[in-house]
């Protein structure tokens, strides 16, 4: 594609396929592809709500294996943005996703309403809507549905945490797209989240004129968590209750936490105030500290990372036949 007078910064614009406007696709940029050896289910509606775009879920099934279990992929985004195909562009392209089906794990990974365009609890209420629809259609899509991990990164993290902390709790469900059925997890795999709204606040995002048009700047600016929960129903409480640390319990599925020990969007606290607030109670927790690491694993190798996290969560499986 052309530039156009408007935007003489941007090299391209991406087209409505990917990203996702209004993002921009550098020129050479790889598109993600699917994972190969798996079946791949692409664009499946999960969730249909009234005003809002249609809500998307992917699905990866490895191939020769049978039933079996599911990572559920949350991506993060500062609740702004992000899509369901895409893990942080700093990783190898597809590596993630291709290390999760080569493991023997179907790899489920949603879109979810930003903040934007809906207050929080909406986007809790979204990935659980992507649980029971992996429930209800897991004969279809040849997966085991009774043991569900539940990984997420930043954003993601959050919201992931809050899935395993809330599961079996119909005050958190929603009955946005398969209404009613468990949303309940195996286990949670929590990168980099945050845990503690009100003790946080996150700086603006650092906006680059040479990957975000000027018309989206100022909302980028502000700080992510106010645009999260302004005009919440859940009112003045919002940010305490969109704080996992509000919602831990004994009996919460374990939980592996890793986190960047040089973070400075979202520091390292976060995860040992999550850390020891799961510990008091007694629930199985390990928080892993990455040296030199900060947002999205910037300074260290993500591959043994992930490699790290899998290992764990086939340990987690592995108990939970």
């Amino acid at each position: 594609m052309t530039e156009t007078a408007a935007i003489p910064a941007f090299t391209e614009i991406a087209d409505h396929e990917w990203p996702p406007p209004p993002y921009i696709r550098p020129v050479g940029a790889e598109r993600p592809a699917p994972p190969t050896g798996a079946h791949a289910f692409e664009g499946l509606t999960y969730s249909m709500i009234p005003g809002y775009r249609p809500l998307l879920l992917d699905v990866h099934v490895p191939q020769g294996v049978v039933r079996p279990p599911v990572v559920l992929w949350v991506h993060g985004g500062a609740w702004l943005m992000g899509d369901r195909r895409l893990p942080p562009v700093m990783w190898p392209v597809g590596a993630l996703f291709q290390k999760i089906v080569d493991a023997g794990y179907a790899v489920a990974t949603l879109d979810y309403r930003h903040s934007k365009e809906a207050p929080f609890p909406a986007q809790l209420h979204d990935a659980k809507a992507a649980l029971r629809y992996l429930r209800r259609f897991a004969d279809d899509l040849g997966i085991d549905a009774g043991r569900i991990v539940v990984w997420g990164e930043s954003a993601g993290a959050h919201l992931a945490a809050l899935v395993g902390l809330t599961g079996g709790q119909v005050e958190w469900d929603g009955d946005e797209g398969v209404g009613t059925g468990d949303t309940s997890v195996t286990a949670v795999v929590d990168w980099y989240g945050v845990h503690d709204a009100e003790l946080l606040e996150l700086r603006a995002l650092p906006v680059d004129p040479a990957l975000v048009p000027p018309s989206h700047a100022a909302t980028l600016s502000r700080e992510p968590l106010h645009i999260l929960t302004d005009g919440s129903p859940l009112g003045a409480d919002a940010l305490r209750l969109c704080s996992p640390v509000s919602h831990v319990r004994a009996d919460a599925p374990p939980f592996l936490l890793m986190h960047g020990e040089q973070d400075a969007l979202v520091p390292i606290a976060q995860s040992e105030v999550f850390f020891d607030a799961l510990t008091i109670v007694g629930a199985d927790v390990e928080l892993r500290r990455v040296a030199g690491a900060d947002h999205v694993f910037l300074g260290a190798d993500p591959l043994p990372l992930m490699d790290e996290a899998i290992d764990w969560i086939a340990t987690q499986l592995s108990g939970a036949r």
